[in-house]
């Protein structure tokens, strides 16, 4: 069994709790990604954000960014894994939460990122193809309800 240390993006950067959206907006654009996790000061994972999180609970809605921070947008318990966990823990939680990206935790600290681009460079296809079936279905359903 694979660890999701050996499967995981290492670079991964956290945008701080109480930076703007516009920081956190350029960030993932000079990162190239589209979610960054959400730390707080104490380095503790608060949330996950995502451009698209930007888009519509910020400029959509009339927010100015420069003033709306990560924290405003860090909604319900953060999902992640620790690095030591099996990959198919990984996948599981995927599926169940209907995420693409897991912030991998090791000693309390973000030490990475699981994705499903990750898992399915290093991983069975098989088991590939019913994580990406898993997460678009689940989305597609609460989608058109």
């Amino acid at each position: 069994m694979s660890a999701v240390r050996e499967f995981m993006t290492t670079d991964a950067q956290c945008i701080k709790e109480n930076q703007s959206l516009v920081d956190a907006a350029r960030m993932m654009l000079d990162l190239d990604c589209g979610s960054l996790p959400i730390c707080g000061d104490d380095g503790k994972l608060k949330g996950m954000i995502t451009d698209r999180d930007i888009v519509l609970k910020c400029l959509a809605v009339g927010r100015d960014p420069r003033e709306v921070t990560a924290r405003d947008l860090a909604t319900g318990r953060p999902h992640w894994i620790d690095a030591d966990a099996n990959v198919d823990a990984a996948i599981e939680m995927m599926e169940k939460y209907q995420v693409r990206r897991l912030p991998v935790i090791a000693d309390h600290k973000l030490v990475g990122i699981i994705s499903q681009g990750d898992i399915a460079r290093n991983y069975s296809e098989e088991r590939v193809g019913e994580l990406v079936e898993h997460i678009s279905e689940r989305k597609l359903q609460s989608s058109s309800s």
